[in-house]
């Protein structure tokens, strides 16, 4: 089920009736009524795959049980060890099978051997990563004794599944959700409107900004052959927009869904294009994603201590990791390695700390300073979506070749995708200082209605009514 289909529209307001007309006392059945929507928003997309949901579940509610039951630490470890294998085993089942197979195949037939392996023909479950990260989080985090298990069944597997989040994040944590999960909510008018105007900027980005967006960038990456550097590096550009409007746009739809339900999901972005250099970029992008491997992963290996040269490697881990965890392809590996590559030199010269406020806080212009240090992290950015959109390697090194030497041919048409760009990127400024793009609600009431109709005028007449209407982080 999409956040921008009619059947999204009027199966929110149906789950909402039903969950609020529950008295509060009532949590239990609160929970199971989102529990049961959550199961039939997933299953609508292939209902075979809830039972793989629903295992993945019950193994680490089990898991959890059992390590915080015992007193042994290896005992511990080894249920430890048992969830982390089967989650990633049906990770990589599903995910990254035929990737290790191409990739060594054609190892074997670079030193002149033959290999013949068996291909699946599996469907990628949408969302897998991401439960499965939900679920993971919630043994680690037991493991290391900042939380207990709960032995509400319901309430964890309500966590998992929450169906706002389940299927694109943002990954959520049990410290942060399961305990909202478990006490009753009340009904706020003030959450529930700044959670419906999130809904509308997050539709007016994936409709209006990343649906034209895409037009663009599918014709350009589709034929980048027939078109010049200009060409090439517009492509690029309207793609940085493309995925920016299409997973901010997701987040700002999924926790302002979750708000409708009086609970507070995890910020996921933070106006990333508006940043001053690629730390602070990485700051505020896919921050769920980023703090859950810097808590998982980038800590465990030893985070900043050590030698400089245990710090290179733990980043270029977690940034190498970070881009295979988004698809099966070279690409993304390669996607990780130059932004470790761009974050590397500031990390050694310590100043991957520097920019930890907003851009131009106390001003409503920028200096030429930052003018050029957003422009430069921008580009630099860009540069980097091509590995990430990109079919092989080969295309994303042509199309990087073609851009820098200043290659002839054709330019794209883009007719006024590009209004849309300048009229989100304005308003993100005039916003830049709120916890999201949506939180306008000291604004003048008569401003905020005229965004309002705004929004939902060109949402109406400008959204794109193209055949593929998902969203870039379902195939993740």
């Amino acid at each position: 089920m999409l956040f921008n289909s009619l059947i999204y529209a009027f199966f929110l307001p149906i789950v909402l009736v039903l969950y609020w007309s529950i008295p509060g006392r009532y949590r239990l059945a609160r929970n199971i009524v989102l529990l049961v929507a959550s199961y039939i928003f997933y299953g609508w997309w292939d209902a075979r795959f809830l039972l793989l949901l629903s295992f993945s579940t019950a193994l680490d509610f089990v898991s959890g049980l059992l390590i915080h039951r015992s007193e042994n630490r290896i005992t511990q470890k080894t249920w430890l060890y048992l969830s982390v294998a089967i989650n990633l085993g049906f990770l990589a089942l599903f995910k990254y099978y035929n990737f290790f197979i191409d990739s060594f195949t054609a190892l074997l037939h670079s030193v002149g051997l033959q290999g013949n392996f068996p291909i699946l023909s599996l469907v990628l479950p949408v969302g897998i990563s991401f439960y499965t990260f939900h679920g993971l989080s919630y043994v680690f985090d037991i493991y290391n004794k900042k939380i207990e298990p709960t032995k509400d069944i319901v309430s964890y597997a309500l966590f998992v599944s929450f169906f706002p989040l389940l299927v694109a994040g943002p990954i959520e944590r049990a410290t942060n959700l399961l305990p909202q999960l478990q006490v009753s909510r009340t009904f706020s008018y003030a959450v529930a409107t700044d959670g419906l105007r999130q809904i509308l900027i997050g539709l007016f980005k994936k409709m209006v900004v990343a649906d034209n967006c895409s037009l663009i960038a599918n014709e350009v990456f589709g034929h980048s052959d027939q078109y010049g550097s200009a060409g090439l590096f517009i492509g690029a550009v309207f793609f940085a927009f493309q995925i920016y409007g299409d997973f901010s746009g997701y987040s700002d739809i999924a926790i302002g869904s979750g708000k409708l339900f009086g609970y507070q999901l995890k910020t996921n972005f933070k106006y990333p294009y508006f940043s001053r250099d690629i730390a602070e970029f990485w700051r505020r992008w896919h921050i769920s994603l980023s703090s859950w491997f810097k808590d998982y992963l980038y800590i465990p290996l030893g985070g900043s201590k050590g030698s400089k040269w245990m710090n290179i490697r733990n980043v270029s881990i977690v940034f190498l990791v970070s881009g295979f965890w988004h698809g099966a392809n070279w690409t993304f590996i390669a996607w990780g390695a130059i932004n470790a590559l761009y974050f590397i030199p500031m990390m050694l010269v310590e100043k991957n700390r520097q920019n930890l406020d907003i851009v131009a806080q106390n001003t409503l212009f920028p200096t030429v300073k930052e003018v050029v240090q957003i422009l430069a992290t921008f580009v630099l950015t860009t540069l980097a979506w091509v590995f990430f959109r990109s079919e092989n390697i080969q295309q994303a090194l042509t199309i990087i070749h073609d851009i820098v030497v200043f290659k002839n041919g054709a330019m794209p048409s883009i007719g006024i995708t590009w209004i849309w760009i300048l009229l989100l990127m304005s308003f993100e400024w005039a916003v830049r200082h709120k916890e999201h793009p949506g939180a306008f609600d000291d604004w003048p009431v008569y401003t905020r209605w005229g965004v309002y109709i705004a929004l939902t005028f060109l949402i109406v007449l400008f959204s794109y009514q193209g055949e593929d209407l998902s969203f870039i982080y379902f195939q993740f």
